[in-house]
Parts: structure tokens; C-alpha cells; sequence
């Protein structure tokens, strides 16, 4: 039977998320590539709400859709890109600086943008 556990665990703190297996063959439905990408749009939509109450900004919406090119197999992911709507009680000047900053100290995105060395454990 094909079944997938996922865990999260961030010290002692442990979460579980729900991945359907693929329909066919094992493995999970959902790929790496679009797990990287649904880590870039949590990341910036966690840290919008961080970054609002620092300002006392409250956020009522925030949409955040990310997009990437991947080609064959191998080949790293490019052209990573992100558009974000949010609605929250400030004015539009307020909203864009919010987006600007928040985007500077996102943490995900600086990791990717500083570019990261991958090794293998024993």
C-alpha cells in the first residue's frame, strides 16, 4: 500500500502534513519543485504578518502565487518569481513599503537569492 507520513519538526515542536500519495507508482503527488515554491509563498506570507504587527499594520488577506521554470531532470529550477496582493488596513504606500521590506528579510528567499552548498549526510 502506498502510503506517505510527513512530519516537520523544528526542535521539539513536531507537525504533521497531509501529502497524498501518487495515484499510481509510490511517491508523493506533489514534487520538490512545488514544495519549494509552497516554502517561498509561506515564507513571505508568515513574514508579511511579522513584519505588519511590527508597524501595527493589521493584515487582513494576503495572496502570494509563485512561479518557477524547471526543465529536465537535473537541471536546477529558474526565473523564480513572486506577485502578492494584500489587503489590510493601511494605505496603498503603506502596503507596497510592507511588501519591499518583507521581501528583503525573507528569509527563504535570502537563503535561495545567497545560493546554498547541498551535501549528503552519512
Amino acid at each position: 500500500m502506498n502510503e506517505l507520513e510527513t512530519t516537520v519538526r523544528t526542535n521539539d515542536a513536531a507537525k504533521q502534513i497531509s501529502i497524498s500519495p501518487k495515484a499510481t507508482g509510490l511517491g508523493s503527488s506533489i514534487n520538490g519543485g512545488e514544495l519549494l515554491l509552497l516554502s517561498l509563498a509561506t515564507c513571505f506570507c508568515n513574514d508579511i504578518y511579522r513584519e505588519a504587527a511590527k508597524r501595527s499594520i493589521t493584515v487582513h488577506d494576503v495572496d502570494v502565487i509563485v512561479t518557477a521554470d524547471f526543465g529536465a531532470e537535473g537541471e536546477p529550477g529558474s526565473n523564480f518569481k513572486y506577485t502578492t496582493k494584500i489587503k489590510a488596513d493601511a494605505t496603498p504606500e503603506e502596503i507596497q513599503s510592507l511588501i519591499e521590506d518583507t521581501d528583503k528579510v525573507a528569509e527563504i528567499h535570502n537563503t535561495l537569492r545567497k545560493g546554498i552548498d547541498i551535501t549528503i549526510g552519512e
